[in-house]
């Protein structure tokens, strides 16, 4: 990790296509203004982890959904045959 110290108004340069400026500064809160490209996406940490934690839930559920359709495909399968 790398660590800066940086005032009000400087900048720190990522990759020479994402700029982050120091807007302000106030206690123990920091105002970041952030220029990045479109496609770019940019998420506080807190947004980032809970769309992931979603997103796996929503996988398990989609994974129990497909094997309860499989099974349920399996038995009609089988009712039909026997």
């Amino acid at each position: 990790m790398l660590i800066l110290a940086r005032r009000p108004g400087e900048r720190v340069v990522i990759g020479g296509n994402i700029v982050v400026t120091v807007m302000e500064v106030s206690g123990q809160t920091v105002r970041l203004g952030i220029e990045a490209p479109a496609e770019t996406p940019i998420y506080r940490e807190e947004i980032w982890v809970a769309v992931q934690e979603e997103n796996l839930a929503a996988a398990d559920s989609n994974t129990e959904e497909a094997e309860r359709a499989l099974r349920t495909r399996q038995e009609r399968k089988e009712d039909h045959e026997g």
